[in-house]
């Protein structure tokens, strides 16, 4: 099978824009995402974290640094601050160079980022993504 690169998708929220807060929330979301998939960071080929504007008090991906993505390209960015949006989120986007079908890539959504993806998460599809 040929090796591509899966765009792994998880979300969170944290309680407050205290950097603990959002550091916890984050490794959670991170060790989610590698355990549900059987992700080994060697093949992770970056990570792209967005936070929406009411966090700023620490980056995210700092969390992942902290669990040994050391070798791994991160970012972080802001989410566009749509009007009635979930509050407190993080997200991420894992690029992973894997031999997985699409259909075969578990996306994680914890807490209140659950109503995100109601359709991945259990729940009935609200159309939020």
């Amino acid at each position: 099978m040929t090796m591509m690169v899966r765009g792994v998708r998880g979300a969170t929220t944290c309680a407050s824009n205290v950097g603990d807060d959002i550091l916890a929330a984050t490794a959670e979301m991170v060790e989610a995402v590698v355990a549900a998939n059987g992700i080994d960071t060697d093949d992770v080929a970056a990570a792209i974290f967005s936070v929406t504007p009411d966090l700023d008090a620490v980056f995210p991906a700092r969390a992942a640094r902290d669990l040994g993505w050391s070798s791994v390209p991160l970012m972080c960015t802001r989410e566009i601050p749509v009007p009635g949006a979930l509050g407190h989120c993080i997200r991420v986007l894992v690029l992973w160079n894997t031999d997985k079908k699409q259909a075969d890539i578990v996306h994680v959504y914890l807490r209140e980022a659950k109503s995100l993806r109601p359709d991945l998460s259990g729940g009935k599809p609200e159309g939020r993504f």
